[in-house]
């Protein structure tokens, strides 16, 4: 049930199925660096960082795990990262703005 509760939407691009920009994760003295890769990369991460992004439908994303070699607070600094980031939309609704003046 609590696992239920804390579900995370991951968004995904279209094309390439990898995340739409780069973004860092934090729990405890873990950090997490996520990044976009062009599609065919795979999953580039290692330990449970890539467990989680492979759980989460990402194909292609370079990941790094710095700090605490903790894997529990890995997946945690992951999932962090991951409740973090927005999509062109959300950004251009947050911003009162069309999707297209974003990109001037």
């Amino acid at each position: 049930m609590d696992a239920k509760n804390h579900t995370v939407q991951v968004p995904i691009t279209t094309n390439g199925a990898s995340i739409p920009h780069r973004i860092e994760g934090r729990s405890g003295a873990a950090k997490v660096m996520l990044r976009p890769a062009a599609d065919g990369t795979g999953v580039i991460a290692g330990g449970s960082v890539r467990v989680v992004l492979e759980l989460a439908g990402v194909k292609n994303i370079f990941g790094k795990q710095l700090g605490s070699p903790n894997p529990l607070n890995n997946a945690r600094a992951t999932l962090d990262g991951l409740s973090s980031l927005r999509t062109m939309k959300q950004v251009a609704q947050e911003r009162d703005v069309l999707v297209s003046d974003l990109m001037k």
